[in-house]
């Protein structure tokens, strides 16, 4: 791949997870969603940008004609890159609940965890963890952890860019969404453990990925990020999304932001949900 096609990736894969800090004083409405949307579809309309992500998973129609093969199953990818985002990107299963109209930039907004926690699950933690000029996060607070995978020969690394390498410069991408909600609770899942790495069957892995959230809902669309709220993505990713949340121990994301491979330190921003069909793909 030629230096300059690495860098404009590159370039894409980091802006895309990125947001200005927060403004304090900035408040969005629903207007202000609406009005993003609106500047979205009229960035992309008749532009050629494939399907986008995220998206309302109970709405499978999509009129988006530019088509592209599924990736191969996670197991025959190597993993390439995990990283999160405060609250749930897309709504759909066990995270339906709004959690505002945030601050115009992708935080504070997205969905939440829909059920309930403990009294015990829900003491709260000395501080926040993760802590960013974008705030961090607390016992309760729900998280969509990507488990970002290629078909590039490459190890796990920091941002999208670990994904590619000189030898493909056009990789499939799959994303595999995990939902989690963050719990006082030392016996609930360990972050640490859900993003260790290793090799197996001669592919990079997360060893640890749950395997009991639910069937994954499948579909063709984007990279993310609030970068994207108003003009496409150009990448395409085969998703899967689970719908079940799991419970993770607070301590134990904190544990992780502290120091990992993937340099995280920090939940990143939500990407409003695409609502345009043309920018959909559809659900079989």
């Amino acid at each position: 791949m030629s230096t300059k096609y690495l860098t404009v990736f590159i370039a894409f894969s980091v802006i895309s997870s990125l947001a200005p800090a927060r403004d304090s004083s900035m408040v969005a409405t629903e207007a202000t969603l609406a009005s993003q949307n609106a500047t979205l579809s009229v960035n992309t309309n008749g532009k050629g940008y494939g399907p986008q992500s995220p998206r309302d998973l109970a709405s499978k129609n999509g009129t988006n004609k530019r088509i592209f093969n599924p990736a191969p199953s996670y197991e025959n990818l190597n993993l390439c890159n995990i990283h999160m985002h405060k609250n749930a990107e897309h709504k759909g299963g066990e995270f339906t609940k709004f959690a505002g109209y945030g601050d115009g930039h992708g935080y504070e907004t997205g969905y939440k965890y829909s059920g309930k926690l403990s009294t015990a699950e829900s003491k709260s933690l000395a501080q926040e963890i993760c802590k960013s000029d974008h705030g961090g996060l607390s016992v309760g607070d729900t998280i969509e952890v990507h488990y970002v995978h290629s078909s590039a020969q490459v190890k796990p690394g920091p941002t999208l860019g670990s994904c590619l390498s000189e030898s493909l410069s056009n990789p499939q991408l799959r994303v595999e969404a995990q939902v989690y909600v963050l719990v006082n609770d030392p016996a609930a899942l360990d972050f640490e453990t859900l993003a260790k790495t290793g090799e197996l069957n001669g592919y990079q892995q997360a060893l640890n990925m749950p395997k009991n959230a639910g069937t994954p809902i499948e579909y063709a669309g984007s990279t993310t990020g609030p970068t994207y709220n108003e003009k496409g993505s150009p990448l395409q990713v085969s998703w899967s999304v689970y719908p079940k949340v799991l419970k993770v121990n607070a301590e134990s994301v904190g544990k992780w932001c502290g120091g990992n491979e993937f340099k995280e330190d920090h939940a990143h921003g939500v990407r409003n949900l695409v609502k345009d069909p043309r920018l959909l793909s559809n659900i079989k």
